[in-house]
Order: C-alpha cells, then structure tokens, then sequence
C-alpha cells in the first residue's frame, strides 16, 4: 500500500471528516449525517457463488472505508451503508470498480438474508425459499463516494455509459448505467458547506497548480491560521507542498510558514545566484590561465575560499559549465 493510499484511507476514516465529506457530496453541506452516527463496517467485500462444475467460486475486494450510517432527517430514520473510494491518480474504469463494491454489498445482504431464513426456517412459499428473500424483506442503500486527490483536472469517466464505444441508440434504454458519486476539489466552487479541515485540504488541493492563487487563498482565509497537523501532512503529501511541521504543534499556522517558507526560498536563491556569480568570474579568471593566488588577490578572497572552487571548474575543463561546477561543489560538500 502506497503512503498515499495509507493516508487517505486514516485522513478520511475519522468520523468527523467522513460526516462532512458526506453531507456536503449528499446534502449540499448541511449537517444531516452526525459523526456520532457513523459506525465502521468490514472494508472486505467476499461474495461466494457455485460455479458450473458446482465448486464455489469466491471474489473478493477491499473497500478504502465503509460505515454504517444511521440518519435522522425529516422525521423519519434511515439506514444506509457509505463507503469512500480514495483515488491519488485518475482510474480510467471507475465505474466498473465502484460498481462492483457495491452489487457485493447487496449480494452479501441477499446472502445474509437467506442464511436467516434457512436458519429460521420461515419462508412460507417455494418462490421465496428458492431466492432466499422474502416479499418484506428490504435491502440497505449502498452508496459510493469517490474522492480525487490530485491536483490535476478529472479526465476519467463518470458513468459506466462513458465507457462504450459506439452503440446502437434504440439498445441503450436496455442497457443498465452506473453514475460514480464524484468530489473532485478542482470543481468545487463553493467550500463554505464543509465544516472541518478537509475545507483546507480541498482549497490548496484545488489551488496548487497556480502558486499565486495559493498565496491568495492563504492570504484571504483567516482558517488557515490554525491548521490540525494530520490535515497539514495530507497538504504535504497530496498537494506536494513542504510546509514546515513542529513535530510537538498540532496546530500549524499555515499562512505564517507558507511565507517563511517563501522568504527562505527567496534566501536561497539568492544565495544561489551569489555563489554562481563568484563561480562565473573565477572561471573567466581560469581561462586567462591565472593562479589560485592571483585570483584571490584580483577577488580579495582567501586562496582557501577560492582553491575548491577553482579545482572544481579545472576538473571540467574546457566546458566550464558553471551550474556543473556548483552542483560538483554541493556534492563535494556533503561528502567532506
């Protein structure tokens, strides 16, 4: 398992995070799923069949996460079973991934189903015995929610239809299709409907294409300022941002060390070019064939600053590639 799978699947298990997630994919961001509702479910999937040389046949599949969620709404309870599909990378047959997640649940639901009426012994007709479901038995709703964490726009498909080539228009009424239940934060426009910290997530997952927006999305967002650390290690990771954590913060102010992290990037470039530029004038110094000591007294540097230095661009003679010598410099400096 990938760090990315891993994370996700612990980011987005919290009860919390996985209420918001669902209320505002299923309920515009109302609060109707509560966190104190959700209970987990096996992520295991096993669905058993007998196969035409009557030997059992298993298929199994691991879900990222799935809870049992009890819903309290309008005036009436409902039951249904939630599962989250984390996805790092664009998956080209969702669809059919999903799709099978959840004809599993039902055919487990079925099963479990029979196995009580068998246990039980209570059908009253040969129809039912036959399907092991009776006329008042109900299934629980299955829904799957597919989160994209990358930073790229959703290219892939988002119904199983999507998927065809060319068919015959008077056969699809005929054909079932299968919908994925899509949160892409790219085409999130509105994320005032999330109530907890994968609101941050989502801004800079949407955003870090574009450096300046992300300044700007930092700069206008006071919510940034106190940042759980978790949330700040999935930015790290997903967006691909380095942010500074203090291993003993569990809150990060995330604007202040976006700027500090901003400023040492301007240092180090500065740096950079400093460095580069005593490299360019020792090397236009070496090629007028001058001394070790008659470059440090034309720079009024000590020969011991400018000898290294000067052996790095001999050693690369006749190119005098400047990056090079700077790069050779670097790596001498981290085997001294």
């Amino acid at each position: 398992m990938s760090a990315k799978d891993s994370m996700a699947k612990e980011y987005f298990a919290d009860n919390a995070r996985f209420a918001d997630l669902c209320n505002n994919i299923l309920y515009g961001g109302r609060e109707v799923i509560l966190p104190e509702n959700l209970k987990e479910r096996d992520t295991t999937e096993v669905l058993t069949a007998l196969g035409l040389d009557k030997k059992t046949i298993a298929m199994q599949k691991l879900r990222d996460i799935f809870k049992n969620a009890s819903i309290k709404y309008t005036g009436k309870s409902y039951v249904v079973l939630i599962g989250v599909e984390n996805q790092s990378d664009i998956h080209y047959a969702i669809p059919v991934k999903n799709m099978l997640y959840d004809v599993m649940a039902y055919g487990n639901q079925v099963k479990e189903t029979a196995k009580k009426h068998r246990r039980e012994k209570d059908t009253a007709t040969s129809d039912e015995f036959l399907s092991g479901f009776t006329k008042e038995d109900k299934l629980i709703p299955v829904i799957t929610i597919t989160v994209y964490l990358g930073t790229k726009e959703w290219d892939g498909p988002r119904k199983l239809s999507d998927m065809f080539g060319d068919v015959d228009e008077e056969l699809l009424p005929f054909i079932p299709d299968y919908r994925i239940n899509l949160l892409a934060p790219r085409e999130i426009t509105d994320f005032t409907g999330f109530r907890t910290s994968i609101r941050q997530l989502f801004e800079v997952l949407k955003n870090a294409y574009d450096k300046e927006k992300m300044q700007e999305v930092l700069q206008n967002d006071e919510k940034f300022s106190k940042v759980d650390r978790e949330t700040v290690e999935a930015i790290n990771l997903f967006a691909g941002t380095d942010i500074d954590i203090d291993e003993k913060e569990e809150v990060i102010d995330m604007c202040k060390a976006w700027e500090e992290q901003k400023n040492e990037g301007r240092e180090e470039g500065r740096e950079l070019g400093e460095r580069q530029k005593i490299i360019s004038l020792i090397v236009k110094k070496l090629q007028k064939d001058k001394s070790v000591a008659e470059i440090a007294d034309d720079l009024e540097e000590k020969e011991e600053v400018i000898a290294p230095i000067y052996e790095a661009a001999l050693s690369m003679k006749p190119d005098y590639d400047v990056e090079k010598i700077y790069e050779l410099l670097e790596k001498n400096k981290k085997l001294a």
